[in-house]
């Protein structure tokens, strides 16, 4: 699947379609693929757990795919998914691109959001900056569904470089463990710029999040050229954070190898609490296609049922 952006968006008319296509090839995909099992149209199978009876294995199923299924009936099938994306001003970065790192989150949550559709599971979502702005519980009528796209839609197009906004994950994330009263997936897209010297309490957000029954997905959104790498011109530049507005006039040469030391560090450290915390995590380059997101999202609601 080729990269999208506002101008796909803009043929399509709307987010909502937009993610009918992305799904539909990524389904198509599946078809073709060994892991035929885990296509939507197979959302009564489950991966078999050693000990169980084997009276529903789907026997066929294991001869496509070399894999153990089971059978699931209709009412084992539901999940309530909680979508969060961090809509703080770094999220989107960069200004310059066709894609940001908040336009890549909403293509993904809207594309997540038309396979729950498909599998008859319950949605909700949260937005949140240096506040909470938005939380809406998991429902899956199809008026909740097109009222998650426009306001997606809404807000990646009425969006104002001139109005910043911090970063407030951490009472954030509390904030939707408080309000997520029933067990769900919570999805989380950030891009994880929050202070380092706070990742003790992000941690505890999460935890607070488990500790209500709930299972994490965290998806890293970055540019991973000019974020992770540093690949910049041999030119001067003056650096803006987004956020606070503070500048910084450098040379990349002259900072690239320390800051890229420093900064997989951070990441790394990252990546391995949220190992120790059994968190889901995935790092996405927002120039890359969808179908990482949706695959693992496809791996995790196995692994649930």
């Amino acid at each position: 699947m080729k990269k999208i952006n506002r101008l796909v968006l803009t043929q399509f008319g709307n987010l909502e379609l937009l993610a009918k296509q992305v799904v539909e090839g990524f389904i198509t995909g599946l078809h073709k693929s060994p892991f035929h099992g885990f296509s939507v149209e197979f959302a009564e199978h489950r991966i078999y757990n050693k000990g169980e009876s084997t009276r529903h294995i789907d026997w066929k199923l294991f001869a496509r795919s070399g894999k153990l299924f089971t059978k699931k009936y209709e009412e084992e099938t539901n999940l309530r998914c909680q979508l969060v994306i961090d809509a703080s001003s770094s999220m989107f970065f960069p200004k310059d691109s066709e894609t940001t790192k908040f336009d890549y989150s909403v293509y993904a949550a809207a594309s997540l959001i038309e396979l729950l559709k498909k599998q008859r599971d319950a949605v909700g979502l949260s937005i949140f900056s240096d506040k909470l702005e938005l939380h809406s519980a998991a429902k899956s009528s199809l008026a909740h569904h097109r009222f998650l796209y426009s306001e997606l839609e809404r807000r990646m197009q009425n969006y104002s470089p001139e109005t910043a906004k911090t970063t407030n994950t951490i009472e954030s994330l509390h904030a939707i463990a408080e309000l997520t009263h029933k067990r769900s997936l919570i999805v989380l897209f950030s891009d994880l710029l929050d202070d380092p010297s706070r990742m003790d309490e992000f941690f505890q957000a999460i935890q607070h999040m488990k500790h209500n029954k709930h299972e994490v997905v965290l998806f890293h959104v970055m540019d991973k050229k000019l974020e992770l790498d540093f690949e910049l011109e041999n030119r001067p530049y003056n650096l803006v954070d987004m956020e606070t507005g503070e500048s910084i006039k450098l040379q990349p040469a002259e900072f690239k190898e320390h800051y890229k030391i420093s900064i997989e560090a951070y990441f790394n450290e990252l990546k391995m609490r949220c190992i120790n915390y059994k968190i889901d995590f995935h790092p996405i380059d927002l120039n890359e296609d969808l179908n990482s997101v949706l695959v693992s999202y496809m791996l995790k609601r196995s692994k649930l049922f």
